[in-house]
């Protein structure tokens, strides 16, 4: 956990990539906007290893199923809430995305934040209960532009909740956890929706 333990309002990560060094560096950043921030390790250390060329993918998915991964969460959210936490935002970046989408349709949080998006099912979005942003990269073969834009078109239909869908210009799939600090381009484009997503939970969390 980082931030003050008095604070009564929790910022919940799902991330999906073992980059420890950036994934802290994110989570100070949000503790530092004045949010507790947790950081469930959903996946039990066993991340994807895309710089691994042996690496199955299909096996890992199976190993790793987005639902148990919310159910996971929902002891996390009990304990918060029992120690007077009444208000939870969560941000899911792909694998962790489609976890959030799930938690979206709950009563569990307050505000959802999906970034570069797995592959999330349209009627979970359409059952989406509370304000959720979703922040997505022009070069995503996981969540393509088409399907973001999808996504906003459906969203925007439901007038009872508030929604935000951006797209990202010259970005890839994981461009918010997974770039390289010396790049100037991609440090500018990761800290704009680093605060896109800080603005959303300050609005609807705080």
């Amino acid at each position: 956990m980082k931030g003050c333990c008095s604070k009564h309002v929790v910022k919940l990560f799902a991330i999906s990539f073992n980059n420890r060094s950036l994934n802290r560096k994110l989570a100070d950043k949000v503790a530092a906007a004045g949010f507790l921030v947790v950081v469930p390790d959903l996946l039990y250390g066993d991340y994807l290893d895309l710089d691994n060329p042996q690496f199955d993918r299909a096996s890992w998915s199976k190993a790793h199923g987005t639902d148990k991964g919310c159910e996971d969460t929902k002891p996390l959210i009990a304990a918060l809430k029992s120690k007077g936490v009444t208000a939870i935002g969560a941000a899911g970046f792909c694998w962790g995305g489609v976890v959030v989408a799930k938690l979206a349709i709950s009563s569990d949080i307050q505000a959802a934040v999906i970034l570069h998006p797995g592959p999330i099912k349209q009627e979970e979005l359409n059952e989406v209960r509370v304000p959720i942003a979703i922040l997505g990269a022009e070069i995503d073969n996981h969540f393509t532009p088409e399907k973001l834009k999808q996504a906003e078109e459906m969203l925007s239909a439901k007038a009872e909740i508030e929604s935000f869908v951006k797209l990202y210009p010259g970005v890839s799939h994981g461009w918010t956890v997974r770039y390289n600090v010396d790049d100037e381009a991609a440090v500018k484009s990761a800290e704009e929706a680093h605060q896109d997503m800080l603005n959303w939970f300050t609005k609807h969390v705080k």
